[in-house]
């Protein structure tokens, strides 16, 4: 009981350091960049945003208690980090802009994120088992990542059925895939690691 306290403890720390590091910051920032007319930083946090909402459609799996997202999860936190220095136009980019609060917001919120990111995967190692084995059973530490999901359907979601919620994340997850697929296939052969369009 007292490992699964521990572990409790450590998930709500991650989902408490997740909706400032991941959802909050970044969404300053994007707004700061659109109003500063930095296209350079606004795209990469397009970019961010398309990538990041991986995370959001694992809530709505893990709301319903489907383990599918304990690898949709993990995988949403490796590719984060990995979209954010990809492309070598950006990376340019941002380095040749001159000095300035958001420059400075951006590349501190950048290695910040990334990592968390990488602390975020190695919590989320031990977990992977729950994807394969499920959630219930004597695996009771496998459902203390359950607690931080329900209490966002109690706050936003109070009188809405789990499984349809679940539901909305298996399309949020499939419109997902279909999306990084065509990237992988389409546009990563054409531009390489160029982030804008040729």
């Amino acid at each position: 009981m007292e490992v699964d306290g521990i572990w409790l403890r450590l998930i709500w720390l991650d989902y408490r350091l997740a909706v400032i590091v991941s959802v909050f910051i970044p969404l300053v920032l994007v707004i700061w960049s659109a109003f500063k007319r930095v296209d350079a930083i606004n795209r990469l946090l397009i970019i961010y945003w398309r990538v990041a909402s991986l995370l959001m459609v694992t809530v709505y799996l893990l709301i319903p208690g489907w383990s599918l997202a304990f690898f949709t999860g993990f995988a949403a936190r490796c590719l984060i980090p990995i979209s954010l220095w990809f492309w070598v136009d950006l990376n340019d980019e941002i380095k040749d802009l001159p000095p300035s609060p958001l420059k400075l917001a951006t590349t501190t919120w950048r290695w910040a994120i990334t990592i968390f990111s990488c602390f975020a995967i190695l919590v989320n190692i031990p977990f992977l088992s729950c994807g394969l084995n499920g959630i219930g059973g004597a695996e009771s530490f496998c459902q203390v990542w359950l607690q931080p999901p329900l209490h966002y359907k109690a706050w936003f979601h109070a009188n809405s059925n789990t499984g349809f919620l679940g539901f909305l994340g298996i399309i949020g997850l499939v419109a997902y895939v279909m999306y990084f697929l065509s990237f992988l296939i389409f546009r990563l052969g054409r531009q390489g690691r160029s982030a804008l369009d040729h």
